[in-house]
């Protein structure tokens, strides 16, 4: 772990503490799996759970391996979101770092 992803970590479980108003343990373990997500997402396809903007869970599979040449534009990455690349869309999706459920 480089101190750049530390520092990454920290900004999302501190976003996470600000805008839910949970204990910040609970924030901190979120964020140490979000971080597990996209290390394993960088080595291939990982499936996952959120809660959509509706309500409603989307079980996804994602992956950020490869998908460099796909990217358009030089938009700037949130710590309040996560971008992945969607195999079963076939396109970018993103979800709010507080969303996040689980992987399986």
């Amino acid at each position: 772990m480089t101190r750049k992803d530390l520092s990454k970590l920290m900004l999302r479980a501190w976003g996470m503490f600000r805008t839910t108003g949970k204990a910040f343990a609970v924030c901190l373990a979120k964020a140490w799996a979000l971080y597990r997500l996209t290390k394993r997402m960088r080595a291939g396809v990982i499936t996952f759970c959120y809660e959509k903007a509706d309500g409603t869970l989307r079980r996804a599979k994602g992956t950020l391996q490869g998908v460099a040449s796909l990217v358009k534009g030089s938009g700037t990455e949130s710590p309040k979101t996560i971008r992945y690349f969607d195999v079963e869309a076939r396109g970018f999706r993103s979800f709010r770092i507080e969303n996040f459920i689980t992987i399986y």
